[in-house]
């Protein structure tokens, strides 16, 4: 999701303060603030939306006329319309890429959400704010260094985060993700970088524009900056990658002798058509969707993913798309709008990729886990075809793990549907954090 609204709220009513709200897409809840200040032209805003670790993004326009809010990100990449009742409420519609949704604004502050697993400082380790470059891109990269202790030699994890824009604590729904991943890592003795993905927090870079090959160019920059600290062992550097992080980690120890094993978090094994198809069929039917609109959706689908695999052009398969859904009997509008989604750099990588050719190439160690209510990455057949990739290079350090209960974000969960994310207490399961270390800890002694 990316950021969206803000205010200009009539002057006879003071709207100065915090509005909160909830956006519901698909069946993912995302906790929003609209900050709102008055200026000498009307008022400007900010906006935060914690559950993706996202604060003070600015609007480009906000307009306030007869209780009617009209407010614009990016400059109408994404806009509110809402109107202000007597009752207090702002009901209006988030709109972003042709999709519209309902967001409700008011003053009352939801309550906090419980994350008992979060670390609070003081750390019992050393942790640095750093900064490095990574020249393909021309962009540069904040994140944070922690190691068992401030003077040593110590093994050194790079965290890769899944797909969307990620800050360094891979902070979503509430959940500080990396921060706990690392957390226990650094008190077991393994060092972790992990960072603000590019176009993110204190990263440069346009995450728009960039795809996973780009990411993995990313990570390559980390490596060797983490190459260059008198405190890492070289040859015990790894990467760990969570969803698409999976991809990325891939890629990287394809084509780097500077990592020395991988562990892959719900990553995946098969092409990429084939996991959004699953992940669609799987959460559709999760939600109790009805059964023939499934199908008709996996057909839709199949096809336009078909025109993306067979076509080279990026412009020319947008054009494509937009013919191929019109003669689908979809809107213009709507059919303009899955196209543009379809067809964005990010897209049409993931659609065309094929994780079995470079697995091949993986000589390194790997560690696979998913969770065994994982609709986002099916454990299955994923931990199946990397495993059979990986044996045709004769690659002999294979473990791969089914874990019992556990959703796409390794939690305890009763049905694995992106809906419960946000409203399990628990980030990661200990169970996940256990195999982790103790695994790299057999790789680097």
């Amino acid at each position: 999701m990316m950021a969206m609204l803000f205010a200009n709220i009539g002057f006879s009513q003071d709207i100065t303060g915090s509005w909160y709200g909830v956006l519901e897409v698909s069946t993912i809840k995302l906790r929003m603030v609209v900050n709102i200040v008055k200026t000498d032209d009307g008022y400007s805003a900010t906006l935060d939306s914690p559950d993706q670790g996202a604060k003070g993004m600015p609007a480009s326009s906000t307009k306030f006329e007869n209780s009617e809010l009209s407010v614009e990100l990016g400059n109408g990449a994404a806009k509110y319309t809402g109107k202000l009742g007597d009752d207090g409420i702002i009901v209006g519609t988030f709109s972003q890429a042709g999709a519209n949704y309902s967001l409700n604004l008011s003053r009352e502050k939801p309550a906090e959400l419980l994350r008992p697993q979060e670390p609070k400082p003081p750390f019992p380790y050393f942790s640095e704010d750093v900064t490095f470059k990574d020249p393909k891109g021309n962009i540069t990269l904040a994140g944070t260094l922690t190691l068992p202790k401030k003077d040593g030699v110590f093994p050194v994890v790079v965290l890769i985060s899944g797909s969307g824009a990620q800050n360094r604590n891979s902070e979503v729904l509430g959940h500080k993700w990396f921060l706990v991943l690392a957390d226990h890592l650094t008190r077991n003795g393994i060092g972790v970088l992990r960072y603000d993905d590019r176009g993110v927090g204190e990263s440069s870079g346009n995450i728009a524009a960039a795809t996973s090959s780009d990411f993995a160019d990313d990570v390559e920059s980390a490596v060797s900056f983490l190459k260059g600290r008198k405190e890492v062992d070289p040859k015990k550097i790894g990467l760990i990658g969570h969803s698409e992080g999976g991809i990325i980690a891939q890629i990287v120890a394809a084509n780097s002798n500077d990592v020395s094993y991988i562990v892959l978090l719900a990553g995946t094994g098969i092409p990429g058509d084939q996991i959004l198809l699953l992940q669609k069929e799987l959460i559709e039917r999760g939600s109790g969707a009805d059964e023939v609109a499934i199908k008709q959706g996996q057909v839709l689908l199949k096809g336009a993913y078909e025109i993306i695999k067979t076509s080279d052009n990026a412009a020319g398969v947008n054009a494509k798309l937009i013919d191929y859904f019109k003669g689908k009997q979809l809107p213009e509008k709507d059919a303009t709008a899955i196209a543009g989604q379809l067809s964005s750099p990010w897209m049409l990588f993931f659609i065309r990729y094929d994780p079995a050719p470079l697995l091949n190439k993986v000589k390194v160690p790997v560690l696979a886990l998913i969770g065994e209510k994982d609709l986002q990455v099916p454990p299955e057949i994923n931990l199946r075809a990397i495993k059979a990739a990986l044996e045709k290079s004769g690659n002999k350090n294979i473990t791969v793990k089914e874990l019992p209960k556990l959703n796409h974000l390794f939690q305890e969960s009763e049905t694995g549907l992106p809906s419960e994310y946000g409203k399990i207490e628990q980030t990661i399961s200990p169970i996940v954090l256990s195999e982790i270390t103790s695994w790299i800890k057999e790789q680097t002694k």
